[in-house]
């Protein structure tokens, strides 16, 4: 029994349609909170650092959401990006980037990749846009990042506020 491809343009365009419509759906989950933000009192929103920090590190430990990013990060970008962000032979080191890249330019390369290649670079990241794991925890994985660059926080896993020292 043979099983035939669908050919023709129609079948193409249902796929791209699909693609379209979840890459959309992830775009729309990263600007509500954004969103939800804007709404809100600033006072109501700020973390306990200084309040336009995208993480909160206190006597060398992290909240939750830096934590979380810590083990997204692991999870999504060490295997290109080295550990803590620190950059390989394979990949920069996201804690120089986020030196001069803005919040918005970090995204925008996470959810639709980049290409630099020309004589002298073969860089290439692939867009990790439809990943849910890697798209409903950015603003983590970006708040652990830029706690990193910002030299706020070490190397190795961080400890979470409240933990004992024993853990």
């Amino acid at each position: 029994m043979r099983l035939d491809r669908p050919t023709g343009v129609a079948p193409r365009l249902t796929i791209f349609g699909a693609f379209g419509a979840i890459f959309a759906l992830g775009v729309a989950t990263i600007s509500l909170p954004l969103a939800a933000a804007a709404d809100s009192t600033p006072a109501a929103n700020a973390p306990a650092n200084d309040g336009d920090k995208p993480y909160v590190v206190q006597n060398g430990r992290v909240d939750h959401h830096v934590f979380n990013g810590y083990r997204r990060y692991g999870d999504n970008c060490l295997r290109c990006h080295g550990p803590d962000g620190a950059g390989s032979s394979y990949a920069p080191a996201l804690v120089d980037s986020l030196k001069h890249m803005t919040k918005e330019q970090f995204e925008n390369t996470v959810i639709n990749g980049r290409q630099d290649v020309n004589t002298a670079n073969q860089n290439v990241m692939p867009a990790f846009g439809l990943n849910p794991d890697v798209v409903e925890n950015l603003d983590d994985i970006y708040g652990y990042l830029k706690a990193r660059s910002d030299g706020v926080l070490g190397r190795g896993r961080p400890k979470k506020i409240g933990d004992d020292d024993d853990n």
